[in-house]
């Protein structure tokens, strides 16, 4: 066991934590306070954005603007901002205005099956009858989450599962697409530069000069603790916790966000989920973290 194992599990447990509320905050702007996704999408992503690349600064001496030098590592940049931050951050808002903060986390949580599914196929090999026995539980547990369990029947809108599915499939992209530039270069580095990219292709569409909704004390904090907490804080937490713990574990701590974003959902906005929503949810965490063991 690495020294500091206790340390880097609570990293990794706050950094999910926060990830989790962040969706609650959201879900309170989008849904109570009248603001788009598209606006709440770009001002997230140039706040955090800009703090991260900060914060990247002030730790390796001003040295964040070393990246642009290759053209083809700030093309593949410019390809991780529009289509990997814009694709993850844009779709999971609009599946949260459309649903819950809870069912939008737990959607997007299967972006670990598609991953692997997807290096499978670009390296030719056969998924392992475990994955794909984890894909058939996940499915599963999908269909018991939006169907709660009376088949025939959506309990949340097509459009909500569109962008909750579609937020998964940002969520892979995402995730494999910067794996070269952040070996290369420095996660805080690469996620900010993506951050502030995403924000800027967006901010035409969110007209971030005239916020849309109600503004009010409670949601310029909602606004704050999504920026700064829920993605800032919570994605240095969550990098730094490697230092400590095996980046598989990492990724299996990484199941309190959905878990925490149902108890945020239940003890924060009042909502209640019945039994079979409750068995969906668990089904997918189970499938994710079986596959994430050793990476299927």
């Amino acid at each position: 066991m690495k020294a500091g194992h206790g340390k880097g599990v609570a990293l990794a447990v706050a950094g999910s934590v926060l990830w989790g509320a962040s969706g609650i905050a959201g879900q309170f702007l989008l849904q109570d306070r009248g603001v788009t996704p598209e606006w709440l999408s770009a001002a997230r992503m140039i706040g955090a954005g800009i703090l991260l690349l900060g914060l990247d600064g002030l730790r390796c001496g001003g040295d964040i603007f070393s990246i642009w030098k290759s053209r083809h590592e700030a093309l593949m940049l410019l390809l991780f901002g529009v289509l990997g931050m814009v694709g993850v951050q844009y779709t999971y808002f609009a599946a949260i205005a459309l649903s819950n903060a809870a069912t939008a986390t737990i959607l997007q949580y299967t972006m670990p099956i598609l991953v692997i599914l997807w290096t499978a196929f670009a390296e030719r090999t056969r998924p392992s009858g475990r994955v794909l026995a984890a894909l058939v539980l996940a499915v599963g547990g999908v269909l018991l989450l939006v169907t709660r369990g009376e088949w025939g029947t959506l309990a949340v809108s097509p459009e909500a599962l569109f962008w909750g599915l579609l937020s998964a499939a940002g969520a892979a992209f995402y995730t494999v697409q910067p794996k070269g530039l952040i070996r290369r270069w420095r996660s805080s580095l690469v996620v900010g530069w993506g951050m502030l990219i995403g924000g800027l292709f967006l901010s035409p569409l969110a007209s971030l000069a005239a916020p849309p909704g109600l503004w009010d004390l409670s949601a310029y904090g909602a606004l704050a603790f999504v920026v700064v907490f829920g993605t800032a804080a919570a994605f240095s937490l969550y990098i730094s916790s490697v230092a400590y713990i095996e980046p598989g574990e990492v990724s299996l701590l990484n199941s309190m966000e959905p878990l925490s974003s149902i108890l945020f959902s239940v003890a924060l906005l009042g909502m209640t989920f019945g039994a079979a929503e409750l068995c969906g949810a668990a089904a997918i965490l189970a499938a994710v973290c079986w596959v994430s063991r050793d990476g299927g």
